[in-house]
């Protein structure tokens, strides 16, 4: 099964657009491609149990960490204005393909 593109791209600024932590902002830490889903810093984040094991006999314990959000939650934060906003391509001066916001018309830098 082919994987499609994403227009949402590891230390991206996103913004959520439904669910729990609507309105939330975070950088995204990973992407996963074929269950299209993100893991954004600060959003979504569960409570895990973790047993002590043998090679880690403190590690027990309750720890908060993030789960993955899926991408159509998501929208990229504009630079300029803080807003949701869409992402296009074009080709700048170098011609060279790059991400730009549809609301402001800035380029999204990649990374």
């Amino acid at each position: 099964m082919a994987t499609k593109k994403l227009h949402i791209r590891r230390d991206d600024t996103v913004i959520v657009i439904s669910g729990d932590d609507k309105g939330k902002t975070g950088k995204v830490l990973s992407v996963d491609l074929e269950k299209e889903r993100a893991i954004v810093e600060g959003i979504n984040v569960v409570t895990k149990h973790n047993k002590p094991t043998a090679n880690n006999p403190q590690g027990g314990g309750i720890v908060k960490k993030e789960a993955a959000i899926h991408v159509s939650k998501l929208m990229h934060v504009d630079p300029t204005s803080g807003k949701p906003t869409r992402i296009g391509k074009k080709e700048d001066k170098s011609g060279k393909k790059v991400r730009y916001a549809k609301k402001s018309g800035e380029v999204i830098k990649n990374g």
